[in-house]
């Protein structure tokens, strides 16, 4: 079976191949998560306080990007709606909880919109279809079906051209009939090259859905490659992760990632051709954490380094024989990413817990290889081959330095 050839936009979304997350609404105020209406069982009325009392006054939409590009993130999502039903956004009298009647009186999204098109980021909109605002979905389907199309038709009409529409929420009636034709019918229209997810859960990771779906989700899940052959369109994957526990910034959540986690998810989603996103939790006041911008540095350390591989290459047939190893190739270059190299030095000096070096290969490779060095600091490596297996003396990280995966340059004769 043949493998479809993917749509430019799909291809150039791909090649973005890292992005960030933000969840930042009324729920943010409180400090406790997203859900926190829901599994903390608030009162309306005392919720309706935290929209009387938005003022979103350190949300600064420039830092935000400047922060993502720093990172390497080539893209952002943001929510634009989450499941208590407030809009970040102008609806232009669609609704009155929307951050233009609350202390705010701020168009978050097309500050974040603007920001984004300076520093060539893409834009995506994550929009919930599951709303806790709203009676109608347990009492008119029809009616509750209307009033997502319409929030929806305004984020694709009034902020020119956006990157996608991101979805979330259908998993919370997966017997209703969606009338999805209609949903993705308009986005389509409107905007014919945006990317068109929907989550499927943390129960249906990487399970692809309506024909108009453009890429599947790993949940705070690890991606798995996709089979396309015999599809009718190119799909593509994306992986979605948290720092901590949490989407919306939770105070008591201290359960954070390590640098290595991050960079080591963001390889293998990668290893697999999938895209990572990666979610921050704004303060209540839209202001971005400490810990936050601190770690997202870290990271873009290691994507500087990775950067000429990182997004454009692509998954090949050569194999490792270190099960968390692979290769991406790129304009006919191969490029090793190499795991778990210890730091050199002195026993009594150096405690390294990561693993022994051991002999590392690559098998299937087809040309001769003319060259090996690391990308960070060009040191040849040493190498033979046999046939289609190469042979490679992997060297450690010289006191001093540890960048957690390694990438090993491989050009051909």
């Amino acid at each position: 079976m043949s493998i479809p050839v993917p749509a430019k936009y799909i291809a150039d979304f791909e090649k973005r191949g890292f992005g960030m997350f933000v969840h930042y609404g009324l729920y943010s105020s409180l400090a406790q998560g997203e859900w926190t209406l829901d599994l903390h069982h608030i009162p309306k009325d005392e919720y309706r306080k935290l929209f009387d009392n938005f003022t979103a006054c350190d949300f600064d939409a420039k830092k935000l990007v400047a922060v993502a590009k720093k990172a390497g993130m080539k893209y952002i999502t943001l929510t634009t709606k989450h499941h208590d039903g407030f809009f970040l956004y102008d609806t232009c009298g669609f609704s009155d909880y929307d951050v233009m009647h609350t202390p705010a009186k701020r168009d978050l999204v097309r500050e974040f919109v603007d920001a984004c098109r300076e520093e060539d980021i893409l834009p995506i909109f994550y929009h919930a279809t599951l709303d806790w605002s709203r009676p109608e979905f347990d009492t008119d389907w029809d009616a509750y079906l209307e009033y997502i199309r319409k929030s929806v038709e305004i984020l694709c009409k009034n902020y020119g051209k956006i990157g996608g529409m991101w979805l979330d929420g259908n998993w919370s009636k997966k017997e209703a009939d969606w009338k999805l034709d209609e949903l993705y019918g308009m986005i389509r229209r409107l905007q014919p090259e945006a990317m068109i997810i929907n989550n499927t859960g943390l129960s249906q990771q990487g399970k692809t859905g309506h024909p108009e779906i453009d890429s599947v989700t790993f949940e705070q899940g690890q991606a798995t490659p996709m089979n396309r052959e015999g599809m009718d369109k190119y799909v593509t994957a994306e992986m979605c992760q948290t720092m901590n526990r949490h989407w919306g910034i939770a105070d008591n959540d201290l359960d954070y990632k390590s640098p290595r986690q991050m960079i080591e998810r963001l390889c293998h989603a990668r290893k697999v051709g999938a895209n990572y996103l990666l979610n921050i939790g704004p303060t209540g006041t839209g202001g971005i954490t400490k810990i936050t911008e601190a770690l997202l540095e870290i990271i873009g350390k290691w994507t500087d380094m990775a950067k000429e591989s990182l997004y454009e290459g692509k998954p090949c047939d050569i194999g490792c024989n270190h099960e968390k190893d692979f290769v991406l190739m790129k304009d006919g270059t191969a490029y090793v990413y190499v795991h778990d190299l210890p730091l050199l030095g002195p026993k009594d000096v150096v405690v390294a817990y990561e693993s022994e070096d051991k002999g590392h290969s690559l098998t299937g490779v087809k040309k001769k290889v003319k060259s090996m060095h690391w990308v960070d600091n060009d040191e040849e490596l040493v190498f033979s081959q046999d046939g289609d297996k190469v042979d490679f003396r992997a060297t450690g990280f010289y006191y001093g330095t540890h960048l957690i995966v390694r990438i090993a340059k491989v050009e051909f004769e």
